[in-house]
C-alpha cells in the first residue's frame, strides 16, 4: 500500500485525521497505491479544506502523531493564500506531507472527487481514479504522464 514510506506512520496520520475529523483527500503516489497501483513515493499528498477550524483540527490531529513545534506553523492563511501549498516534514520518518489546497485554478479542495476506502478500520478519502487521472494526464512531469497512463489502462478509462 505505501511503497518507501512507514506504513505505521501513514496509518497514524490517517487515524489521526480520522479521529479529528479533518477534511482531507489523499491524492498524489499514495492514492495510486490505495487504488492497487503500486509505485514508490517519498510523500502524502492531501488536499485539505483550508478553512480555519478544519486547519486548526488538521494540526492536532498531527500533534497527536508528533511532538513538533514546527506545526504550529501550517496555517489556513496560507494553504487559503496566493501558494496554497505547505510542505511538512516530520522529525521522524523519510518522507513529507504535501497540504495542498488548490493546484492553479484547475483544481482546488472542493473539486476533488474522492471516496472512501477503508483500511485497518481507517476511513480514508481518496481521489477516484478518474480524478487522479484528469489531474495527472496533462502535467509536465514524465512520473506523472506515467501514473496517468497506468490509470486509464487499469481502470478503463477514456481519454479526454
Amino acid at each position: 500500500m505505501l511503497s518507501n514510506m512507514d506504513a505505521d506512520q501513514i496509518l497514524a496520520i490517517f487515524r489521526a485525521l480520522m479521529a479529528e475529523r479533518v477534511r482531507y483527500k489523499v491524492v498524489g503516489g499514495v492514492a495510486l497505491n490505495l487504488h492497487g497501483l503500486v509505485r514508490g513515493t517519498e510523500d502524502l499528498d492531501l488536499f485539505v479544506d483550508p478553512t480555519a477550524d478544519n486547519v486548526e483540527r488538521l494540526k492536532a490531529a498531527l500533534r497527536s502523531v508528533y511532538d513538533d513545534p514546527h506545526i504550529n506553523e501550517i496555517s489556513a492563511g496560507d494553504l487559503a493564500g496566493e501558494f496554497p501549498a505547505i510542505q511538512y516534514v516530520p522529525p521522524e520518518g523519510g518522507f513529507s506531507i504535501d497540504l495542498l489546497s488548490r493546484l492553479g485554478t484547475a483544481f482546488d479542495y472542493d473539486a476533488i472527487e474522492a471516496a472512501d476506502q477503508i483500511v485497518e478500520g481507517i476511513t480514508i478519502p481518496v481521489a477516484t481514479p478518474q480524478m487522479l487521472y484528469r489531474m495527472k494526464k496533462d502535467t509536465v512531469r514524465p512520473q506523472d504522464r506515467a501514473d496517468a497512463e497506468r490509470l486509464r489502462l487499469q481502470f478503463n478509462l477514456k481519454e479526454n
